[in-house]
C-alpha cells in the first residue's frame, strides 16, 4: 500500500505556493442551482413525490369550497348529506397521499446525501498529497458528517415543500379574490407587511451557519489531534490546556449557532401574529359586512378557512427558506472540498497525443529505477533535488543516505508519483514515470514501508492482506515468515484474525513495523521503498529483519533509507545526498569517509 511521506522529514515536503492554497482559492459560492443540481439522479423520484404532495395540496384547496357549499345547502334546507361525505372523503385520501409522498421524500433525501457523501468520500482519498497539508482532519470529517446531513432536509424535503407551499398559496389566493377581492386586499397588506420585514432577517441565516460549521469543524480538528497524542497529552498534563483549547471552538460555534437561532426563532412568531392579524381582521370587517348584507355566512365562513388553510403552508415557506440557507452555506463547505482537484485531474499524464511507443524489453541490464538529472524544489527559490542522477541495478539493495532535508524523502514520494520532477527524468524498468507510465502503471510495481509504519483498524490479516484482499493462505503465510510475524501471530489469541486496535495500539511498535514489512512485501513488488525499517526493532528483531532482507532482493529491488550504520553496512550499494545533490554513490568501503555525523549515519 502507498501512504504519504512521513510528515517528521525536516521540511523536504513543504507546500508549493505556486499551487494555490484553499485561501488562495477564490471561493465559488454556490446558489439555488446547485443546490438543484446535486438532486441528479433523483429527480424522477422527487418528480413524484411533487406530483403527490401536489394533489394532496388540490384536494386540501377543494376542502374550504366544499364545506362553504355544505353551510349553503344545509342553511337552505336542501340535501347536504352527500357533500358531507363527500368532505370526509377529500379528507382521507388528502392525508394518505400527502403521507406517501412525504415518505418518498425522505426516502429521496436519504439517498442524495448518500450520493454526495460517496462524492466526498471519493474525492478526498484521491487528492494531491500536498491538499492534505492544506486541511485539518477533523475539518474534513465535519464536512462529510455534519455538513451533509444539514443537506438532507434541504435537498430534498424542504425544495418540494417550497414548490407545494407555493402552489397552495398561489390556488388559495385566486380563490379568495374570487370570493372577495376587498377583504383580499385588507389581508394582503397585513401578511405582506409583516412577511416583508422577517425576509429581511433570513439574509444573514447563512453567514451564520457557515461561520458556526466552520467553528465545529475546528472542534473538530482540535479533538482529533488531542485524542491522537493522548499519552502525551497526558503525561504533559495539558488536559487543561487542550479542554480550554477545544472549548473556546465550541463556544464559537455556539454563538454563531446563536446568530442564526435569533434570526430563525422571529419567524414562526412574525408569521403568526401576520395570521392571527389576518384572520381576526377577515372575522371583524367580515362580520360588519354580513350585518350588513355586503357578503353571506357561508362566502365568509370559506374565506376565513382560506386565511386559515394558507397559514401554514405560508409560515412552513419561511420556515423552508430558513433551512435552504442552512443548505446552501452546508452545501457551500461540502462544494468547497469537493471542487479541488483530485490527483489524477492534476498530475502530470502520460504523452497521448502522439502514437504510444512500444515498451521496450526489460533486460537484465535494464535499472529497476534510474534518475537522470532530476531536479525539483516545494518552492521555487528553494530546490529539494539538484541535477540528481543515479541507478539502481535490477534486485539489488541500496542504502539512501544523507542528512536531514537532503531530500531523500522527495525521492520517495517522485517515485511512488506523489510528485512529478520539474526538470529531469524518472525511468522504472526503462519506462519514464512522467511521461510513459500512468500513476496506476506506476504505483502496481511498487511498494512502501514508512517509518511511521501505520497500522489500521481492523484485524491483523486486514492490515497484512491491504494490498491484496484476494491473497491465499500461502501469500499471506509468505509474508507473514518474509516479515518474522510466526511468533505474533501465534501470540495472539485469535491468530489472524485478531483486531488490533486503533493505529494498531494491540501491537508494539517493532510489531507494527514487521506489519508494515508484510503489508508491502505480500503484492511482490518489483521495487520495495523502506524508510529506516529497523527505527523500531530491536538488536534481536534487527539482526532478523537483516537476513529477511537478503532473501527480499532476490525477488524485488530494495531501496532504503538508512540512517544505523548496520542498515547501511547491509547495502550492496550507498547513495550519498547532501543539500539536494548525489555527493558520491558506491560500497560502504567506497563512501565510509563520507558517512560522518552530518551525512544521517547514527
Amino acid at each position: 500500500m502507498l501512504n504519504t511521506v512521513s510528515p517528521a522529514r525536516a521540511r523536504e515536503d513543504v507546500e508549493d505556493p505556486q499551487e494555490s492554497t484553499p485561501e488562495d482559492e477564490p471561493k465559488q459560492r454556490v446558489n439555488w442551482r446547485d443546490l438543484v443540481r446535486v438532486t441528479r439522479g433523483h429527480r424522477g423520484a422527487i418528480s413524484a413525490a411533487l406530483g403527490l404532495t401536489l394533489v394532496g395540496g388540490a384536494m386540501g384547496l377543494a376542502q374550504p369550497l366544499l364545506a362553504t357549499r355544505t353551510i349553503d345547502e344545509f342553511s337552505h334546507n336542501r340535501p347536504y348529506q352527500m357533500l358531507v361525505s363527500l368532505l370526509a372523503a377529500v379528507f382521507v385520501a388528502e392525508a394518505l397521499i400527502t403521507a406517501v409522498g412525504h415518505y418518498l421524500l425522505e426516502r429521496t433525501g436519504e439517498g442524495v446525501v448518500l450520493g454526495v457523501r460517496l462524492r466526498v468520500v471519493d474525492r478526498l482519498l484521491r487528492w494531491p498529497m500536498r491538499r492534505y497539508q492544506q486541511h485539518r482532519l477533523g475539518d474534513l470529517l465535519t464536512r462529510t458528517t455534519s455538513d451533509t446531513t444539514l443537506l438532507r432536509d434541504s435537498l430534498a424535503y424542504d425544495l418540494v415543500e417550497a414548490s407545494v407551499g407555493v402552489f397552495i398559496i398561489i390556488g388559495g389566493i385566486a380563490t379568495m379574490i374570487w370570493l372577495d377581492a376587498t377583504m383580499f386586499l385588507i389581508v394582503a397588506a397585513i401578511v405582506g407587511t409583516i412577511g416583508g420585514l422577517t425576509t429581511l432577517l433570513l439574509k444573514g441565516i447563512r453567514s451564520s451557519v457557515e461561520d458556526a460549521q466552520d467553528s465545529l469543524g475546528a472542534m473538530s480538528a482540535e479533538l482529533e489531534r488531542a485524542l491522537s497524542a493522548i499519552r502525551t497529552v497526558r503525561v504533559m498534563r495539558a488536559e487543561g490546556r487542550e479542554r480550554d483549547r477545544i472549548g473556546r471552538l465550541a463556544r464559537e460555534a455556539y454563538a454563531n449557532s446563536l446568530q442564526a437561532a435569533k434570526r430563525n426563532a422571529v419567524i414562526n412568531p412574525a408569521m403568526t401574529l401576520a395570521t392571527h392579524g389576518a384572520m381576526i381582521t377577515v372575522l371583524v370587517v367580515g362580520g360588519m359586512r354580513v350585518a350588513s348584507g355586503g357578503t353571506s355566512l357561508a362566502e365568509l365562513v370559506g374565506f376565513l378557512l382560506y386565511v386559515t388553510y394558507i397559514a401554514t403552508p405560508l409560515s412552513n415557506l419561511f420556515d423552508v427558506f430558513a433551512t435552504l440557507q442552512r443548505g446552501l452555506a452546508a452545501l457551500q463547505r461540502v462544494e468547497d472540498v469537493a471542487r479541488i482537484p483530485v490527483e489524477d485531474e492534476e498530475i502530470t499524464r502520460p504523452v497521448t497525443t502522439s502514437p504510444r511507443a512500444p515498451e521496450r524489453p526489460v533486460t537484465a541490464d535494464t535499472p529497476a529505477i534510474e534518475f537522470r538529472g532530476v531536479g525539483f524544489a516545494y518552492e521555487p527559490e528553494r530546490p529539494v533535488l539538484r541535477d540528481v542522477s543515479f541507478s539502481i541495478p535490477r534486485n539489488s539493495h541500496v542504502a539512501l543516505v544523507g542528512p536531514s532535508g537532503a531530500g531523500k524523502s522527495t525521492i520517495f514520494a517522485l517515485i511512488a508519483r506523489f510528485y512529478d520532477p520539474r526538470t529531469g527524468h524518472i525511468l522504472l524498468d526503462g519506462r519514464d514515470t512522467a511521461h510513459e507510465m500512468t500513476v496506476e502503471e506506476c504505483r502496481a510495481s511498487i511498494s512502501l514501508v514508512e517509518q511511521s509504519a501505520p497500522v489500521m483498524h481492523g484485524t491483523l490479516r486486514e492490515n497484512i492482506t491491504y494490498a491484496k484482499p484476494e491473497a491465499t493462505d500461502a501469500e499471506i503465510a509468505r509474508a507473514v515468515e518474509l516479515a518474522s510475524l510466526e511468533g505474533l501471530v501465534q501470540r495472539l489469541p485469535e491468530g489472524l484474525d485478531t483486531p488490533v486496535g486503533e493505529h494498531g495500539s494491540a501491537l508494539s511498535g517493532g510489531e507494527q513495523q514487521r506489519v508494515a514489512i508484510a503489508r508491502a512485501l505480500l503484492p511482490r513488488p518489483r521495487l520495495l521503498l523502506m524508510d529506516e525499517p529497523t527505527s523500531h526493532l530491536d538488536a534481536a528483531n534487527e539482526a532478523v529483519l537483516t537476513r529477511t532482507i537478503e532473501h527480499i532482493s532476490a525477488e524485488c529491488t530494495l531501496l532504503v533509507i538508512a540512517h544505523r550504520p548496520s542498515t547501511i553496512r547491509a547495502a550492496d550499494r550507498i547513495v550519498v545526498l547532501d543539500h539536494g545533490r548525489v555527493e558520491a554513490v558506491g560500497s560502504y568501503p567506497e563512501v565510509a569517509h563520507l558517512l560522518g555525523e552530518g551525512h544521517g549515519l547514527t
